[in-house]
């Protein structure tokens, strides 16, 4: 697994940077004020550009909780998926690894 952001947590926003070989933007993932359902409980934006969303999930081998990102673009061959994980010090790490083949 890399990390590939690193984010804060105030007031219910997560704010932060993805660094990759491509990327390197400002983020903030901010809750969906239309959650239910199936949508997701946050909304992943790019400044003003809704670039991803992210679902709340529970470990089932430590029961910690997490965020289960998608982030997509146009410019990307395919979405990437990470999970936002809190740290020891209080800050999130974005957390992606490649999917296994198959």
């Amino acid at each position: 697994m890399a990390i590939i952001g690193t984010f804060t947590l105030k007031d219910g926003k997560f704010n932060g940077k993805i660094s990759t070989l491509a990327l390197n933007v400002s983020v903030g993932i901010l809750p969906n004020t239309n959650a239910g359902g199936n949508e997701p409980a946050y909304r992943v934006f790019l400044g003003k550009f809704e670039a991803g969303a992210a679902w709340e999930k529970t470990s089932e081998t430590t029961a910690r909780e997490y965020l289960s990102v998608k982030l997509d673009d146009p410019t990307f061959p395919a979405p990437i998926y990470a999970n936002l994980i809190e740290q020891e010090n209080g800050t999130y790490a974005l957390l992606w690894s490649r999917p296994q083949a198959r």
